[in-house]
């Protein structure tokens, strides 16, 4: 499916001890929810930090919007970037925070922003209350609702739904959905997240990180008729399991993930046929970038 990109990178590399990211090409479509998935240490948080321009130290070429990422002051209002560790100063208020949010932003809606606080269940009894002193559930709440309450085109999410209880990432779930159903096709969210059987309902197009690099892409739709998750009898589990891209097996029979490409290798076999989720394509696809590095390293 072909589609216009709000944020298009190449050869996007950054090396710390120990760790290299190194991004061949990176498109994240417009006007859609993109999922950036992976473990702990696969790189989600250096490459949302590289795209919200907080860390500038990189290689390679990055375009918002059309734009460079040099010319960051021309796309700062049309960005909003929220992370796990509050950006907001440990001693200010919420009060505060709307004041400075005004300032530094055009786009920001005090209104809103005030509008958002109640609904989010952070403003009634917590107005004098500094940041240091908040659950880090409700700075997450302050930060979504501080984000929310700007007109941008593109939102930058490095685990929002992380610190949220699961009533609260429902929540979430819609903001985001109501975000881009009112941008008309204009609007697009990037967000990582470890909570991927929650926010699949608000994914549209996912993107898989191993130990740095993309290990798989595309729509959610496109990713469950490429991938199918098949069934079968502990009986049949030597042949079957040399031809699944995943594999489990136990007493009851086998399953996992073959590419529907190859499904006509287990003709014969007495297999049940299912579409997988998101979250058991992404840790299929993970357990096997694995399994192929350590045979690199070998």
């Amino acid at each position: 499916m072909e589609f216009e990109n709000v944020i298009y990178g190449t050869n996007i590399k950054k090396s710390f001890k120990g760790f290299d990211l190194d991004v061949e090409e990176l498109r994240i479509p417009k006007g859609f929810a993109t999922a950036l998935i992976g473990e702990n240490g696969a790189g989600k948080t250096t490459l949302l930090r590289i795209l919200a321009g907080i860390w500038l130290d990189y290689t390679g070429k990055i375009q918002y919007f059309d734009e460079k990422l040099e010319d960051v002051e021309s796309v700062k209002e049309r960005l909003g970037y929220t992370g796990p560790n509050s950006f907001f100063l440990p001693q200010w208020t919420i009060p505060q925070i709307e004041k400075i949010s005004g300032l530094l932003f055009d786009n920001f809606d005090s209104v809103k922003y005030r509008k958002l606080c109640q609904e989010l269940s952070i403003s009634a009894k917590g107005v004098k209350k500094k940041v240091n002193s908040l659950s880090d559930g409700n700075k997450m709440k302050l930060e979504l609702a501080a984000v929310f309450a700007r007109d941008v085109d593109c939102l930058l999410m490095d685990e929002p739904a992380s610190p949220l209880d699961p009533l609260m990432r429902d929540t979430l779930c819609g903001m985001i959905h109501e975000y881009i159903e009112k941008g008309n096709g204009e609007k697009s969210v990037f967000f990582s997240t470890h909570n991927i059987t929650d926010m699949e309902n608000v994914t549209d197009y996912a993107i898989i990180m191993d130990n740095g690099k993309i290990a798989e892409q595309g729509f959610v739709e496109d990713l469950k008729e490429k991938y199918i998750l098949v069934k079968g009898e502990t009986g049949d589990v030597s042949k079957a399991e040399k031809y699944l891209y995943s594999f489990s097996a136990g007493s009851y029979g086998f399953e996992g993930l073959c590419l529907a490409k190859d499904l006509d290798k287990l003709a014969g076999l007495d297999i049940s046929r299912e579409t997988p989720s998101l979250f058991q394509i992404s840790v299929a696809v993970m357990k096997a970038a694995g399994k192929l590095r350590n045979r690199e390293g070998d």
